[in-house]
């Protein structure tokens, strides 16, 4: 099926309806850390690399707008007993057992005094974490998601946001995969049932019509 059948396909069966941007965003940067940025980590990959400047482009557009920026990074025990299964299943999270100079962030991307940082052991920057009262706690009514993998964290953050009831919105170049095609299908995945997908264009338009409403 070629993706404009598909496109029709999902719409006569009811997907894909919008959500507006709200006026109280933040940014939700996902796991961006050298483990997917650097050689010689297992968790390598180019389209990692290539989604760096467009986060860096965003935090700096939310920063001048006044707009909360949230970071989220991965770290485990020794012995990864508190990453139960994910872990287990996942060996390349070993990539973040503490201490690992694989889990700082990335060079411009490093979160300031003020900004919240959102340390977790699952996919979800929500599960196990206090994320959701933070954002409630400010009046947040949409989030933008970018980070790695889109396959996995990202796709897992949008999705608890939404559950959440937040208005979500992912930013296609700010976000990474091993693979095109992981990537591709859960863009597409995620605007059909749970998001707005957005170019990071956009998203910076976005931020500047609502400028110091979330300050």
């Amino acid at each position: 099926m070629s993706s404009i059948d598909l496109n029709a396909d999902y719409a006569r069966a009811g997907f894909g309806a919008t959500v507006p941007f709200g006026h109280r965003p933040a940014l939700i940067v996902v796991d961006v850390v050298l483990a997917y940025v650097q050689k010689g980590s297992p968790l390598y990959a180019q389209g990692f690399v290539d989604a760096l400047e467009p986060n860096r482009q965003l935090v700096a557009a939310a920063r001048t707008q006044g707009i909360p920026v949230i970071f989220t990074g991965v770290v485990y025990s020794p012995d990864g007993r508190d990453g139960g299964v994910f872990f287990r299943k996942v060996p390349a999270l070993k990539c973040f057992i503490q201490g690992s100079p694989l889990g700082a962030f990335a060079q411009g991307l490093q979160p300031l005094d003020n900004e919240t940082v959102v340390m977790k052991q699952y996919a979800s920057a929500f599960f196990g974490t206090s994320l959701a009262s933070t954002l409630t706690s400010q009046g947040i009514d949409t989030v933008m998601v970018t980070g790695f993998s889109t396959s996995g964290c990202v796709r897992a953050t949008a999705l608890d946001a939404m559950q959440h009831g937040f208005n979500v919105f992912v930013v296609r170049e700010a976000c990474g995969d091993r693979d095109p095609a992981p990537h591709e299908a859960n863009l597409f995945d995620l605007q059909a049932k749970y998001a707005e997908v957005v170019s990071a264009k956009d998203a910076i338009e976005r931020m500047q019509q609502v400028k110091g409403s979330a300050a």
